[in-house]
């Protein structure tokens, strides 16, 4: 008989032949929603379903306040498990809801699950101001989000017109915090209508802002900006197993670059640098990632930076949770739960529902039921529910009945007695008729197992298991049956191999003939899976000798490598017992890796190296090998050069030499002995050798050319690697050709490439002799080879006469002039643009060599007016523009086809006939017609033209042709019609068009 109290369990039900009946286990809960706005379905499913027997019935509440399924003109329905809100409206059912199951075993509670109702208004009607920006500049467009919920949206901006999206690229980025489009250097091509569009991925919809013109205003030198960061990341917080995004863009000109560390580390090996570098985005984020991170932006004119922290909390995670169990009437039992969490969960408990204090002592029949751990801190919460059932029952052996039992002679043997029985029973045992009591070989444990030691054949019999209670009473019988021992045979022996050759280790041991025996090898404790390392490790068939009981379970090691030595362990084991027995494996093979690599010593170009010996490998080092790697070469590691040449393999000190000054280096040492080259050691720590002055100079000395009153110096800039210091830049002399006395100027930015000079007393085309130099902190480098420039020339002093231009057609014109008398012409800029419709800075330009006096503009505006102006240019500028020209284009060729209405045979050729094609009222009169006819797949043929409706072509005596007629008119040819004709003394049409 069995008194059973209601037990409680987690996730997994009690076996059907223990209790009949379960408490409630969720197998479907409420999830937090977002209702939108704007949906047309007007219903919320919150659901719920629990596995229990008998079935649960369920409630719901809302803030803690139980639901009223039945109150007049409620919203709520229950349909099965689930709520089901109908009409929702935002001031009756935003807020946290929750589930509680119940049957006559107890009650649970769900987690939490939110309600809120998403939006995401339209942008402002407002019109949007231009935006007037130098090119050269860095703009910022502001995208303003309306008002929405949830929080997240994604951004893009489009140019013009829907789908032209703005393409992202280093000059240009979206934030996706504040949607703002950041161009960090203006071009002429920017010029345009800007709508950023707002798109919210929980309610499915997106929104445009009005159109943002801007206006880049054009610089007639394209002036520089150093980096300046417009888009900064703030501190962070992140949850373990998130991705996050860090976000850095900078204006300015050159193009910023921008480059990411972590202060204090190393960027972790989860990282992706995105968006050219904008965005730093952290994969599966770890507590090791957290710290201090740095993105910076650079340029030739200057740098910028900004540092913001990154912390790593969790989300709640069970460490230790309750289960569900069974526990006897009266014991002792003391519930746990343990959560690990940053910050550190708050641990609190129910019982059916209930706030209960989460331990519980000497059981009583009250305390089954459900129970729930929750663990909680700002980041969320997490159940463990467990069924608590105390019971009470008289012993019973039904499902455990003692069993038969092998033991080995001389052995030790275990018999279990384990009955169902509560309160805890007492025990005792006989052997076959004689009651057993404890010895010095027989012992009865607390928990009713019966232990024999040293066993001997007369230990065998039938073993009796008596269980009693204040319920009852039961009984079950076993049996022992006595083997022989096993015992190792042939041992192991040591063995001392090289790297790459077999070894041995023998195995045999005799057993009790009516066993089974298995050899399981271990090598310094660890069991070597021989299916899954067959690649090194091979066992020999088992062989049993039928004369002596002996089996064979040798182990073959192939291939040996450094990592096979060590202890090997042989185990026989049967299912009765087993023994062991090892032997050593010395593997010989080249030098481990060194250790502890680290400078001791430095000067500008050497530095001292220490480290400390590696395993041998049971050959002595010979040499070692120094290896370095600095700033510039990446991952490629080099043999470094020593003093003295040859390290020997007893020292564990050398100087590397033929450094570069003020290069960040790091060191590896490798160990050879007369096996082979081991692997290299840890890098060491990277660090600088001391600065120096530099010794190259600047190469590629030239110049000349610029603005007018202008001397532009250039040099090729001298390579990282060869700064030798901090500090460093150029000092730029020069001097006119006549004169003694050299002007110095210094750079201060190492990746300058050239000094303009601006002086309003300079000569045109004046001879100077300028050499540049190298410097840094140190002191001075030697000067480059001197170079011969000359002063820039004045740019052009006259304007340019147009002679002709005419339009040709609707699309084309031509335009001529006077070339300048004037020797320094480089060429000449032809701009035109429409009177009314373009203004002059949407301007559109033709570049012409000074050699050439006219030019064609082409794709031009059918029937509109134009202006052109001419001036001459060279390497100075610009000079006068002549006057301006008009002309007007002709109107558009007819936009439709001529209708080929007939085509005849007539003898050896054959007529095609057409409708006359009647011009709209803006376009040009008919002049006529053109007829191509040329050989399908050829582009050219013979062009006829004819003022008539048809026309007779010649007949082709094989091949397929094509016929095309357009009308002509002086704005050009028209639409084509198009007809294809067949040869050998036949044809067909094909198309008509």
């Amino acid at each position: 008989y069995c008194l059973l109290l209601f037990t409680l369990i987690l996730f997994v039900l009690l076996p059907a032949d223990e209790a009949t009946g379960y408490g409630p286990v969720f197998e479907e809960q409420p999830v937090d929603t977002i209702y939108p706005e704007e949906s047309p379905e007007a219903k919320i499913t919150m659901n719920c379903r629990a596995r229990a027997n008998p079935p649960a019935t369920y409630k719901w509440m809302l803030n803690n306040i139980e639901i009223d399924l039945n109150e007049k003109g409620s919203h709520y329905s229950l349909v099965g498990g689930n709520l089901v809100i109908s009409n929702p409206s935002k001031n009756n059912h935003v807020g946290k809801y929750s589930c509680l199951a119940t049957n006559m075993y107890g009650t649970i509670i769900s987690r939490e699950a939110s309600v809120q109702f998403g939006y995401l208004d339209l942008f402002s009607s407002e019109e949007r101001s231009s935006v007037r920006i130098k090119e050269g500049q860095g703009a910022v467009l502001l995208c303003a989000p309306p008002p929405h919920y949830p929080a997240e949206l994604s951004f893009r901006w489009i140019l013009n017109e829907f789908p032209t999206f703005i393409p992202l690229d280093k000059r240009r980025f979206i934030s996706q915090l504040t949607g703002n489009l950041y161009i960090s250097k203006v071009d002429s091509s920017d010029k345009g209508n800007y709508s950023c569009i707002a798109s919210s991925p929980s309610i499915s919809k997106s929104v445009f802002s009005n159109y943002i013109p801007l206006e880049p205003q054009a610089e007639r030198t394209n002036r520089k900006y150093p980096a300046d960061l417009r888009v900064k990341f703030p501190d962070t917080t992140a949850l373990v197993g998130q991705n996050i995004t860090l976000e850095c863009f900078a204006l300015g000109n050159p193009v910023p670059e921008i480059r990411w560390k972590k202060v204090d580390g190393q960027l972790p090996p989860n990282h992706e640098v995105r968006m050219a570098g904008a965005q730093l985005h952290l994969y599966n984020v770890q507590f090791e990632d957290g710290g201090t991170y740095k993105c910076e932006a650079m340029n030739s004119k200057g740098k910028d930076n900004h540092n913001a922290r990154v912390s790593v909390e969790a989300f709640p995670e069970w460490v230790e949770h309750i289960s569900s169990i069974e526990k006897d009437l009266n014991s002792d039992y003391t519930m746990s739960c343990t959560a690990s969490g940053k910050p550190k969960p708050h641990i609190r408990w129910l019982k059916n529902g209930k706030p209960v204090v989460g331990y519980i002592i000497i059981l009583t029949f009250d305390d089954s039921g459900m129970y729930q751990c929750i663990a909680e801190n700002h980041h969320g919460l997490i159940y463990a529910n467990a069924e608590l059932r105390v019971y009470a029952c008289a012993p019973t052996f039904e499902h455990n009945p003692v069993k038969r039992v092998l033991a080995a002679r001389n052995g030790r043997v275990v018999i279990e007695c384990r009955p169902k029985a509560a309160p805890k029973p007492t025990f005792s045992w006989s052997k076959d008729t004689e009651l057993l009591s404890n010895s010095t070989r027989v012992f009865i444990w607390e928990d009713g197992s019966l232990e024999i030691l040293n066993v001997t054949r007369a230990d065998e019999g039938r073993y009796t298991c008596f269980a009693e209670n204040d319920r009852g009473k039961a009984n079950s019988t076993g049996s022992l049956l006595v083997t022989d021992s096993t015992k190792i045979t042939l041992p192991p022996s040591n063995a001392d191999v090289k790297v790459g050759e077999n070894a041995w280790m023998e195995c045999a041991a005799s057993h009790d003939p009516s066993l089974d025996i298995t050899f399981i090898w271990s090598l310094d404790s660890r069991v070597i899976d021989l299916h899954k390392e067959s690649q090194h490790y091979e066992r020999t068939p088992k062989i049993r000798n039928m004369t002596n009981g002996s089996s064979n379970g040798a182990l073959l090691i192939k291939n040996a490598q450094l990592k096979h030595a060590g202890r090997y362990t042989c185990t026989a084991q049967t299912p009765v017992d087993n023994i062991t027995a090892s032997a050593h494996l010395v593997v010989r093979g080249p030098p481990g890796a060194p250790g502890g690599v680290r400078m001791i010593n430095k000067t500008d170009k050497s530095v001292t190296l220490q480290w400390s010996r590696g395993a041998d490998n049971h050959s002595p080092i010979s040499k070692y090998t120094i290896q370095y790697r600095d700033q510039f070469s990446k991952d490629v590691w080099k043999n470094a050069t020593t003093s003295p040449a040859d390290v020997e393999g007893n020292t564990e000190t050398a100087t590397v030499v033929d450094l570069f000054p003020w290069t960040e280096y790091e060191f590896r040492v490798i160990a050879t002995n007369t096996l082979g080259t081991g692997d290299p050691s840890s890098p060491s720590p990277k660090d600088k050798t001391l600065d120096s002055v530099p010794v190259v100079a600047p190469s590629g000395v030239g110049g000349g050319g610029g603005a007018s009153r202008e001397l532009t110096i250039t040099w090729t800039p001298v390579e990282p690697q060869y700064y030798y210091g901090p500090n460093f830049g150029y000092i730029v002399a020069f001097k006119p050709r006549e004169e003694n006395q050299w002007k110095r100027v210094a750079v201060a930015d190492p990746q300058a490439k050239r000094y303009v000079h601006k002086d309003s007393n300079i000569r045109p085309l004046t001879e100077f002799q300028v050499k540049v130099k190298a410097f840094n902190g140190k002191g001075e480098g030697p000067y480059s080879l001197t170079a011969v420039i000359y002063s820039a020339q004045d740019a052009p002093s006259e304007a340019p006469l147009i002679v002709d231009c005419r339009a040709l057609s609707a699309t084309v014109a031509t335009v001529s002039w006077i070339p300048l008398a004037q020797s320094n012409i480089d060429g000449y800029q032809v701009k035109y643009w429409r009177n009314h419709e373009d203004s002059e800075g949407g301007a559109q330009r033709v570049m012409v060599s000074s050699r050439e006096n006219h030019t064609k503009l082409e794709g031009l505006k059918p029937d509109s007016p134009y202006f052109i102006e001419i001036r001459g240019y060279n390497s100075a500028g610009f000079g006068m523009a002549s006057k301006h020209y008009q002309i007007h284009t002709k109107k558009p060729p007819p936009s439709r086809a001529p209708r080929i209405i007939s085509k005849k045979l007539k003898g050896q050729s054959v007529n095609i006939a057409w409708e006359h094609v009647e011009p709209l009222a803006n376009e040009s009169s008919i002049d006529g017609y053109r007829v191509l006819y040329r050989q399908q797949g050829h582009s050219t043929g013979t062009l006829y033209t004819t003022s008539r409706r048809y026309i007779d072509l010649p007949l082709p005596a094989d091949g397929n042709y094509v016929v095309e007629v357009r009308a002509h008119t002086e704005g050009g040819d028209g639409a084509m019609a198009q007809i294809h004709l067949t040869g050998k003394l036949r044809f067909r049409c094909l198309t008509l068009s």
